[in-house]
């Protein structure tokens, strides 16, 4: 067993069988102990929880809604003090609402209870935070004691001295002596994992009425926020996603979706130094933090003295309420940093609580409420059971709250001492502090498996100038935009400079990484790291590097001074948007903006040409269009630049079947695709083909479940030209069973995923997305390979390792075949083994599948 680590159980197996950690434990002393709760399955986008013939078929609004871009401003409060109440408007009430079931409070009703509690006193604030995918708002309660115009600016003042000048923040007198400390409770991320909501609303309730001395105290001394349910639309529905089909928990740092965007802002604007997250269901009550690995871009030594003290007195209170696994189904809470060896980590920045500590929370947690109420458990207890364990539920997250809230005001000051040095660190660039028994007293069982650091660069360089530069001018605008959205700083040179031994051109953005949030810049910047032989498996994604897959040109910089550099603050990007003057126009399709605004101008009627023979790299837009092309610039902010060439074959609007994942669907109707979501069930239930011309498989369609019927539709529009696209080893199976283009799907480790380098067709080098990564072998007579792997170790970041047997592996995948395309009877085929379209992350990868739908056509 070792002696680093006497607290924790030895891990016996660690197998992934369905996505699904087995843990088997030993107690320190090595006699048998009840076996920890295994980490839930890996949840994939609807995958694995979600019925195997189950497709996207999220609504079009839903999406039309998280692009807009027209997210809700959080209430800045200028010029007034506390409290800020503000009437809502209820909802109807809907029945339907899967809630009413478990006796908690449905949506339509939370209006009504929070304008009540707004009447019982002056501690109650809210407001509207956004608005979900679905159209619901999101309710943020503030509960602190009153405070007037001037006191109120005086503690946004003292907030933001704290993230922008932490040394003076260090020594100022009235922060250590005045500042509220903020605490932020985020409820119901998981639409079904109702019962944090109710436990918030009945402890601010509770806040709101106590007229003790010690509540008064409290909320003089914090702030506290809640968010009563970030995900109104699951809640209604009873589905673990939003209304656009996207877990929201996976979501932070690409943040795709209104609901997540919503909580960013609350990050940059409240800076919470205390978090937690409300979830189900792991029986006993899981508790954060976590097992290795842990995020390399934290300041973790302050994170986990924190973020462990609180577990503790969270496991207490929890504990103390007396449930028992004999009379009430419930085991004792566990710690997993302590309790287990891997399989429930803090690596990636998808989830809340490891979001929110770039923003200054220094004590982050998932709690796990214990005792099941969705899916199966839902359809088939007892409605008399279901509610007994939703109470059981609502009591335990209650005790969680509670308890973090009794923290926060036990240790203020030394929660924002360590806010503070976290952003002093970032500003002075100084080392992170590696964690031991030494840096971090009173955490037992710190071993070197919990170290993780990193080495920051002096900044980092998106160049301007040059054909890279200008090929990735709008994946440039929008990672600038996304960083500064972050709350990274950004400066955009007044001239051309020299860093670290290479020349930039005037306009190039500059990213100093001695800055108070040099983490969250290094999380969206950086390559990231191959963590394969640091576990076994790892709970979800792995790498996730938005500097290679948004198509942007970045660069790393690791000497020289980046604040010498002749430079402007930025709070916005450069618009791209331009039109060129005279002759027919040329638009490169290499940006999802880019092919929406081909789409649009498709839609429009406009004869658009292909500006080649292959590849559909770019399109020629007539002069007489050249109005509808200002109108696309302008929506899409993209470049129309003048050209000669007369262009290729005329390109049409191209209609979609796409049986794919949410996160598919969402970028298809990002990129303006006309797209109609189909699954298994909907080809057996007579599907016409007459409207489409291309087939897109990923999942939810299974050639061996089809009808006779069915399956003689489908080989009719492949006979008649209609193409297939096809992404991983659904769309492949697809493909062969359609006996279409002749190759062998090679699957790769299932649990596999990260940033690859890959090569294309001219041996240009790039980068790709993977899970579960598929490659192709044995390629037919006119197989064309779009794409391979890159030689060796193909993996930049993330976890792939060999599955069972040896095979599978990066080192098998090496210089295979990613892409591949052909023509078949007519029918254009493309297949993927990469993930070109996996949660808005590898965008630089959506023109791709752009150009493989207009020419499946």
């Amino acid at each position: 067993m070792g002696t680093s680590r006497p607290s924790r159980p030895v891990l016996l197996t660690a197998s992934a069988a369905a996505g699904t950690l087995l843990f088997t434990a030993l107690t320190p002393g090595g006699a048998s102990a009840d076996p920890r709760p295994a980490p839930r399955p890996v949840v994939r986008d609807g995958t694995p929880l979600d019925p195997p013939d189950k497709a996207a078929r999220t609504p079009r609004a839903a999406a039309e809604r998280a692009l807009d871009g027209a997210d809700v401003p959080l209430d800045t409060g200028a010029g007034r003090g506390y409290p800020r109440e503000r009437r809502l408007d209820p909802e109807p009430p809907n029945p339907a609402d899967k809630s009413i079931k478990l006796g908690l409070t449905p949506y339509h009703a939370i209006a009504p209870e929070l304008n009540e509690i707004q009447r019982i006193g002056d501690r109650v604030s809210v407001e509207i935070a956004g608005r979900s995918a679905g159209g619901h708002e999101l309710y943020l309660v503030t509960v602190t004691a009153p405070e007037t115009a001037r006191e109120a600016a005086r503690q946004e003042r003292m907030r933001r001295l704290i993230a922008n000048a932490p040394k003076a923040a260090a020594r100022n007198q009235a922060i250590k002596s005045s500042y509220k400390t903020p605490v932020f409770i985020n409820n119901n991320i998981h639409g079904n994992e109702w019962e944090g909501t109710d436990a918030a609303l009945k402890l601010i309730r509770k806040l709101a009425k106590a007229k003790d001395a010690g509540t008064r105290k409290l909320l003089t001394r914090n702030r506290l926020y809640f968010n009563v349910t970030m995900n109104p639309d699951g809640r209604i529905a009873g589905t673990r996603p939003n209304a656009g089909g996207f877990d929201l928990n996976r979501d932070f740092i690409t943040a795709s979706q209104p609901e997540t965007r919503a909580v960013r802002r609350i990050a940059v604007t409240k800076q919470p130094a205390v978090m937690i997250d409300l979830h189900g269901y792991v029986n006993g009550t899981l508790i954060e933090p976590t097992t290795p690995p842990h995020g390399e871009n934290y300041e973790y030594d302050l994170f986990l003295k924190n973020t462990y003290a609180n577990a503790l007195g969270m496991e207490k209170a929890v504990n103390g309420l007396g449930y028992t696994e004999a009379k009430d189904g419930v085991k004792p809470a566990v710690i997993p940093f302590r309790d287990q060896k891997e399989g429930w980590d803090d690596w990636p920045p998808i989830f809340t609580p490891q979001y929110m500590p770039f923003h200054g929370a220094v004590a982050a947690h998932t709690i796990e409420f214990p005792l099941q109420v969705n899916n199966a458990e839902y359809e088939s207890q007892p409605v008399a059971e279901l509610r007994r364990r939703a109470a059981v539920n609502v009591d335990i997250a209650g005790a969680a709250m509670r308890a973090s809230i009794d923290f926060a005001d036990r240790r203020g000051r030394s929660l924002i001492a360590d806010q503070i040095e976290v952003f002093r660190r970032g500003a002075a660039g100084a080392a992170q502090v590696p964690v031991s028994k030494e840096t971090v007293p009173g955490v037992p069982g710190i071993g070197p498996e919990d170290v993780y650091t990193t080495r920051f660069p002096r900044a980092y360089v998106i160049p301007a100038g040059g054909r890279q530069a200008q090929r990735s001018a709008a994946a440039a605008s929008r990672l600038v935009d996304h960083l500064l959205a972050n709350d990274v700083r950004v400066r955009r040179a007044t001239r051309d400079f020299r860093l670290g031994g290479r020349a930039y051109a005037k306009g190039s953005y500059v990213v100093d990484m001695r800055q108070p949030k040099r983490g969250l810049a290094n999380v969206i910047l950086a390559d990231g790291r191959d963590i394969s032989a640091k576990v076994s498996a790892m709970y979800d994604i792995s790498g996730w590097s938005l500097g290679r897959l948004w198509g942007a040109s970045v660069t790393s910089v690791g000497k020289g001074d980046a604040a010498r550099v002749p430079a402007r603050r930025v709070h916005a990007s450069t618009r791209v948007a331009y039109v060129a003057p005279r002759g027919d126009l040329r638009l490169r399709l290499d940006d999802p903006r880019a092919v929406a605004a081909l789409n649009s101008l498709l839609g429009d009627g406009v004869a658009v040409r292909a500006a080649g023979t292959t590849g559909n790299t770019a399109a020629i837009v007539p002069g007489s269009a050249r109005r509808l092309a200002r109108e696309a610039a302008a929506e899409y902010d993209v470049a129309f630049h003048a050209t000669r060439a007369r262009g290729g074959e005329v390109l049409r609007r191209t209609r979609v079947a796409a049986a794919v994942t949410p996160g598919e669907l969402f970028a298809l109707r990002e990129m303006g695709f006309d797209v109609t979501p189909v699954s298994t069930g909907v080809l057996n239930s007579g599907f016409d083909w007459g409207r489409t011309d291309v087939l897109f498989v990923s999942a939810g369609l299974d050639h061996r479940k089809l009808t006779g019927e069915a399956k003689a539709r489908l080989d009719a529009f492949f006979a008649r030209g209609g193409g297939l696209v096809g992404r991983g080893a659904e769309g492949a199976a697809l493909n062969s069973a359609a006996g279409l283009l002749p190759v062998t799907a090679v699957e790769g480790n299932g649990d596999a995923n990260g940033v690859v380098r890959v090569r294309d067709a001219r041996g240009a080098g790039g980068f790709g997305f993977v899970y579960a990564p598929v490659w192709f072998t044995g390629l037919g007579d006119g197989v064309r390979v779009e794409e391979s792997y890159g030689s060796g170790n193909p993996l930049v970041s993330g976890h792939w390792r060999p599955a069972d047997g040896g095979r599978g592996g990066p080192a098998d995948a090496a210089g295979q075949a990613s892409v591949v395309s052909g023509s078949v009877r007519g029918s254009e085929v493309a297949l993927f083994g990469t993930e070109p379209l996996f949660r808005a992350h590898p965008k630089g990868e959506y023109a791709q599948v752009a150009r493989a739908l207009f020419a499946a056509r």
